[in-house]
C-alpha cells in the first residue's frame, strides 16, 4: 500500500490558471501535490510568467510550463483551477480554456476548484444539475447556472471537488488527494440536493484581511481566513440550532 507521500506517484495533474490568480489557491495544493508524488504543470492561456495576486494585491509570478493550445485532458489526469476575482474571470472568456474543463469532464476525469474558480464551470454549461461550493459572493451565478449551491467547506459531486476559498484550503486539499487518488470522499463533502440560501452579510475574516492589507503578510492573511472561517462557522452552526433555514434553489 502506498504511503500517504506517495498517494499521486505517476500522476500527472494540469492546473489551469493566468494572471490574476490568488497565490495561495495555487501554491498551497500545488505544494501538496507534489509531496504526494504528483507532476504538476502550470497550463495557462500565454506563455512565460503568470502574475498571483494577494486578495487585490500583485503577488509572486509563477513560470508557466505549457500553454493551453500544446495541451488536451488526455495528457493528465487530473484538472485544478485557482480562483482569485481575475484569473477565473479570465478564463471564463476563453472558449480554449472552456473546452479543456469539458473535455476533462467528458472523460470522467477530476476537476477540483475553490473560491471564485467554479465560474468557469458555469461558463462551460457543465454545471447544470451538478452539486457545488463556490466563494458566496458567487452563489447567484452558480445558481442562475443551474447548480445546487452549498455553504460548506467542499462539496464532492462525482468527478468534481470545489470548496469556498482560501478559509477552506485545509479540508480542499485533503478531498483533493482524495478524489485524484480516486478515494472515496469525506462524509461532510457529499451533496444534498436544495440550495443553501444566500448569505446576510460578508464573511469577517474577507472583510479583516482588506482592512490590513497591504502591511499583512500571506501567511497572517491565512491565519486569519482559517480562524474567521472558523468563528463562522461555530456562528451558522449556532443559529442553525436556533432556527430552521428555508433552502432556496
Amino acid at each position: 500500500m502506498m504511503n500517504g507521500r506517495n498517494k499521486l506517484a505517476g500522476q500527472h495533474i494540469a492546473v489551469l490558471a493566468t494572471d490574476g490568480f490568488e497565490q495561495v489557491e495555487l501554491s498551497v495544493p500545488v505544494t501538496a501535490l507534489k509531496a504526494a508524488g504528483a507532476q504538476v504543470d502550470i497550463v495557462s492561456l500565454h506563455g512565460g510568467t503568470i502574475r498571483g495576486v494577494n486578495l487585490n494585491k500583485p503577488a509572486k509570478r509563477v513560470d508557466v510550463d505549457r500553454t493551453i493550445d500544446e495541451v488536451s485532458a488526455s495528457d493528465y489526469d487530473g484538472l485544478l483551477i485557482p480562483g482569485g476575482f481575475i484569473n477565473p474571470d479570465l478564463l471564463r472568456q476563453s472558449a480554449e480554456a472552456r473546452a479543456l474543463v469539458r473535455e476533462f469532464d467528458g472523460q470522467g476525469k477530476p476537476i477540483a476548484t475553490l473560491c471564485h474558480g467554479p465560474w468557469l464551470l458555469a461558463s462551460t454549461g457543465l454545471a447544470d444539475g451538478r452539486a457545488l461550493t463556490s466563494w458566496p459572493g458567487v452563489r447567484d451565478d452558480m445558481v442562475n447556472a443551474g447548480a445546487t449551491w452549498l455553504d460548506q467547506e467542499v462539496v464532492r459531486d462525482g468527478n468534481w471537488l470545489t470548496s469556498r476559498g482560501p478559509q477552506d484550503l485545509m479540508p480542499f486539499v485533503r478531498e483533493m488527494i482524495q478524489l485524484y487518488a480516486g478515494g472515496p470522499a469525506s462524509k461532510g463533502a457529499l451533496k444534498r440536493r436544495d440550495s443553501d440560501p444566500q448569505r446576510e452579510r460578508p464573511a469577517p475574516w474577507a472583510t479583516a484581511a482588506m482592512r490590513l492589507l497591504p502591511s499583512a503578510s500571506m501567511g497572517k492573511l491565512l491565519g486569519i481566513a482559517l480562524i474567521g472561517g472558523g468563528l463562522l462557522a461555530a456562528s451558522r452552526a449556532g443559529s442553525c440550532s436556533g432556527q430552521q433555514g428555508t433552502p432556496s434553489r
